[in-house]
């Protein structure tokens, strides 16, 4: 058990993680119906900006940048914990205005704008911030070695794991006990049934795309110190994400999420035993689950499958 246990623990902290980047992607299949294959790009992109936050890249030979340095790291990360996912919100809000034309014609358009921009947010950060590998400073006091139940465990991991979980709360009380979050829930069940009834089918998309953009941005400045920080580091993220709203079904919140668990769990447990087989679990979980229950877990039926 003692054995086991760290990889367990890996597991179930990639397990939240993957959950915090599937939820922003389900948002916005449910609603839109659109899958979005820049979203891992926005993940890295929420990255690079709490990167430049935390460094005052933008003002680093100015007054302000002096004394923005001068702050105590734990302040400058709450900050790229909150500034950061906004700048990847109002990129993924561009990113929809550019998808309207795509609206009502075959879902073709709106996948190949998707991965156009995906290449182009890509290019984006290599022209701002470089082609090397970064990191992402975090603060002392969620770094470094823990000793838990007999071995040594980051301190970092349990704060990811922890802080993916209250996010991943907080997004279902924001979807089950505020109107905006009925109104977000109506539209992924009858878009058409949310337009009927007054509300502007249009706004709706767009902020439903800036929340799961702003998730994939969160979910980046999350995980980067976990898994390393460069320009490609979208890709390694938009597979899994795709997986996991299949295997727990299109437009379910707690399909994502226990999706999401069972890849990390999967991912971690066979990465401890034979690690070439580590990826391949992800994909041997969808065939097994899949193949028994084509919508997924607690999927329902959707226009996808028309």
């Amino acid at each position: 058990m003692t054995d086991i246990l760290p990889h367990l623990l890996n597991g179930l902290t990639l397990g939240l993680l993957f959950a915090l980047i599937a939820l922003g992607f389900t948002l916005i299949v449910g609603v839109m119906e659109v899958i979005n294959l820049a979203h891992g790009s926005l993940f890295a992109l929420g990255a690079y900006f709490a990167l430049t936050v935390l460094g005052a890249g933008w003002f680093g030979d100015t007054a302000f940048g002096a004394w923005w340095l001068s702050l105590a790291i734990e302040t400058r990360y709450v900050a790229a914990l909150l500034i950061g996912p906004l700048l990847a919100a109002l990129a993924g809000m561009a990113l929809e205005l550019c998808l309207r034309p795509t609206y009502g014609k075959a879902p073709l358009y709106g996948l190949l704008l998707t991965f156009g921009a995906a290449l182009v947010i890509e290019e984006i950060i290599r022209l701002g911030w470089g082609t090397g590998e970064q990191n992402l400073q975090v603060p002392a006091a969620i770094n470094g070695p823990i000793l838990v139940a007999g071995f040594i465990y980051s301190k970092y991991k349990f704060f990811a794991a922890g802080f993916s979980l209250v996010a991943i709360v907080a997004v279902w009380l924001f979807l089950e006990r505020t109107p905006y979050g009925a109104i977000i829930k109506a539209g992924a069940h009858d878009s058409e049934m949310v337009r009927a009834l007054g509300y502007d089918l249009s706004k709706l998309r767009l902020l439903v795309f800036g929340f799961g953009a702003a998730l994939a941005g969160l979910a980046g400045i999350i995980m980067v110190p976990i898994w390393g920080l460069r320009p490609h580091v979208g890709i390694d993220v938009v597979i899994p994400a795709f997986l996991i709203i299949v295997i727990g079904g299109i437009g379910s919140f707690w399909g994502a999420v226990v999706a999401a668990l069972l890849v990390g769990l999967a991912v971690g447990i066979t990465g401890a035993y034979a690690g070439a087989w580590a990826t391949m679990s992800m994909y041997i979980l969808l065939i097994v689950v899949v193949g028994f229950r084509s919508r997924g877990l607690f999927g329902r039926k959707s226009a996808l499958e028309n």
